[in-house]
Formats: C-alpha cells, sequence, structure tokens
C-alpha cells in the first residue's frame, strides 16, 4: 500500500468531528498571517479595525464550530453567525469569514429538521446585521447587501442540491439492490422448483409402480433401490442449492458443481428407472463446457421429462440435444399418454420459469401439443451468454 493511500485511510479512521475541524484551522491560521490581513470578508466597508480581545472571539467562533458542521449542523451555522456578526460590526475582517459560507452550504447538506425555519432564522440575522452595519455609518448600499445575501443563499442551495443528489442516488441503489434481492429470490425458486419437482415426481412414480411389483421381489427390490437412489440425488441437489444461503461460509467452498449437458444422461437414467421409456439423442461435439446455457438446457430436460413422468408415464419420450459452437438446441417430445394421468394438473410454473430463462439467455423455447395429441418441448440457446 502507498503512503498515500494509508494516509488516506488513516485519515478516514479519524473522528467526523476532527475531520471537520481541519477546514477551520486552516483558516484560523490564514486569519495570522500578515500578508492574508488585507485579505479578509468584508461587509459593509468598515474602516478595519486592529485586532484585540474580542478578535479572537470572533476567531474561536468563526473557525472552532466547524468541527461539529456535519454532526450538529443548526449550532455549528449559529455560532459561526454569531462569530461573522462580530467580526463584521467591530471591523476586523478576517479571513476566517469565509467560514460562514462553508456552514451554510454544510447547513444546507446536513441539516435534517426545522430546515424552513432555519433558513427563515438566518435570514433574519442577515437582515439585522445590515441594519446594524447601517448604524454604524456603512455605506455598503442595497445593492452590495443583496448581493452579499444572494451568495448566501448560493451556499446553502449548493449543499441542498448535494444532500437531493445523494438522496436520489441512495435511492437508486436501493432500488439496483431490490431488484437483484428479487431476482434472486425468482432464481431460487426456480431452482427448488426444478430440483423438487423432479425428484419427487419420480420418486412417487417410483413407489406408485411398487405397489404392484409385490408378487416379484427382485422387480420389488429394484424399484425400492430406484426410490432411494432418487431421494439421495434429491437431498445432494438441494443441499448444494441451500449452500448458497449459508452467509458463514464462503460462496466457492463446498458448493457443488452445477448441472450442465454433459449431466442429461444421468437426468435420462433416472427418468428410465422410473419406468419411463427414454430414448437420448445427443451430439455434444468438441466444444468446452457451456456455463449458463449448458444448465438452462440441463433444466428444460429436466422439467419436460418430469412432466413426462406425471402426464404421460409409460409413453415413450424422446430427447435430442444438439451442441453446437453457436447455440444449444434441445427438444423433448412425448407420446400420447395411454391411460388418464393420476397426476393432477400443475399451474405451468415450470414451463413459465424455463420460459423466462431461456429469453433471458437471448433464447427461445416453445412447448405445445403435437398433432398425434403427445407433447413437446422446443429451446434453442445461445451459448454467448457465458456465466
Amino acid at each position: 500500500m502507498s503512503v498515500l493511500a494509508e494516509s488516506r485511510r488513516r485519515w478516514r479512521r479519524l473522528p467526523v468531528v476532527v475531520r471537520d475541524l481541519a477546514p477551520g484551522l486552516a483558516l484560523l491560521v490564514a486569519s495570522l498571517v500578515p500578508a492574508l490581513r488585507p485579505h479578509g470578508m468584508q461587509l459593509g466597508d468598515l474602516p478595519t479595525r486592529p485586532l484585540d480581545a474580542l478578535a479572537a472571539v470572533a476567531l474561536a467562533l468563526e473557525c472552532l464550530p466547524l468541527a461539529l458542521r456535519r454532526r450538529w449542523p443548526l449550532a455549528s451555522l449559529t455560532l459561526v453567525t454569531g462569530g461573522f456578526a462580530l467580526d463584521q460590526l467591530r471591523a476586523y475582517h478576517l479571513v476566517t469569514g469565509a467560514a460562514l459560507a462553508l456552514s451554510l452550504a454544510s447547513t444546507g447538506l446536513h441539516l435534517e429538521r426545522h430546515r424552513r425555519a432555519t433558513a427563515a432564522a438566518t435570514t433574519a440575522a442577515y437582515l439585522a446585521l445590515a441594519a446594524g452595519l447601517t448604524l454604524r455609518g456603512s455605506d455598503e448600499g442595497v445593492t452590495g447587501f443583496v448581493t452579499f445575501f444572494l451568495l448566501g443563499v448560493l451556499a446553502w442551495v449548493g449543499g441542498a442540491w448535494l444532500r437531493a443528489a445523494r438522496a436520489g442516488e441512495a435511492e437508486r441503489r436501493r432500488h439496483v439492490a431490490d431488484d437483484a434481492l428479487a431476482a434472486e429470490r425468482t432464481r431460487l425458486a426456480r431452482e427448488l422448483h426444478d430440483v423438487v419437482t423432479h425428484h419427487v415426481t419420480a420418486m412417487v412414480v417410483q413407489a406408485q409402480a411398487a405397489r404392484y411389483l409385490t408378487a416379484t421381489p427382485d422387480r420389488l427390490q429394484q424399484a425400492l433401490d430406484a426410490i432411494a437412489d432418487t431421494g439421495r440425488l434429491a437431498t445432494t441437489d438441494l443441499r448444494d442449492l441451500l449452500h448458497v444461503l449459508d452467509p458463514h461460509r464462503p460462496a466457492a467452498a463446498g458448493a457443488g458443481k452445477a448441472p450442465s449437458v454433459d449431466d442429461i444422461g444421468a437426468l435420462v437414467d433416472q427418468a428410465r428407472r422410473a419406468g419411463q421409456p427414454v430414448e437420448l439423442t445427443q451430439d455434444l461435439g468438441a466444444t468446452t463446457a457451456a456455463g449458463s446455457a449448458g444448465l438452462a438446457a440441463y433444466r428444460v430436460v429436466q422439467e419436460a421429462l418430469t412432466n413426462a413422468l406425471k402426464h404421460a408415464h409409460g409413453s415413450r419420450t424422446v430427447v435430442v440435444v444438439h451442441q453446437h459452437e453457436e447455440e444449444i438446441t434441445v427438444e423433448v417430445g412425448t407420446d400420447p399418454a395411454t391411460a388418464p394421468s393420476p397426476a393432477p394438473a400443475g399451474a405451468g410454473r415450470g414451463l413459465t420459469g424455463l420460459r423466462e430463462r431461456v429469453e433471458a439467455l437471448a433464447g427461445e423455447l416453445s412447448a405445445g401439443r403435437r398433432p398425434d395429441g403427445g407433447f413437446v418441448v422446443r429451446a434453442r440457446i445461445p451459448r454467448a451468454s457465458r456465466s
């Protein structure tokens, strides 16, 4: 770390009161430099008076309260205004008079309550100062007093504008954070739906089939083993998915690899063990892993096989996956159901979520009935959107 960066870090660690005092101390030192004495803040055009004991009071009131300008802006403005009035009425014309502009800007920026009342009270105090200077023989004139007042208003408005800009930026960041949170919740809901629905549907179908195998112990044992395997897969997938919600573990520690097109064969095997005759044609080519596109393709096949198990159990299903250099194409077709499905009709959430997932990658997904009464799901997923 460079010396400059280290100095900045140490400076930011100081209390805000200490940091806010720095401009005041700089003005205080500048006021004591003889060469700068003729260049102090002058309002009223009264003859400059030599410094005396009251000048020290004016210096302290104009400089030291700047330490409070962020934490207690109203108190800071009140003290600085009093010091400025003493400075000008006594005609010291100190360089520290510039602290008034800084205090006005800080008040416009940091004051939370009674902003209008503070602006009105400050205006009244200025009118009283102008009247006092006039009574002491000032020939500043209305134009000079109004010009100085407008400069003060400009300082206040500058602080208020910065306050509004910061509030707008904070609101924008809050909306961005809310949108990101909603998107993450939607993503997790889709993943949970895909994992839970697929595995539980397979287990239910396998359990229903096992009821009719009591007379054949070997096949019954195979069905029970398939149910156990499916349950273990569901547990593993859920553990990997829920791992990302654990705030106490690094994202990379122990997280399972996201499924991709290479894992579609395992999906097909699981569907076959559940009693669904599935034919797989897969051409992955020599291309590399497909990232988000590969995960989306996996989920398309998973949802299509889940629906086949639920609504056309035992019907021939054909899965065709092609991974090209630019995109992945998926088609899953299922023959018409040979018997009414005992599974209740779904709400279509799975296909809706799939369509949103694919379209987020600039792809296309279609699902619908074939002329022969079967069902087909087709997806085209560009591989350019990788994560």
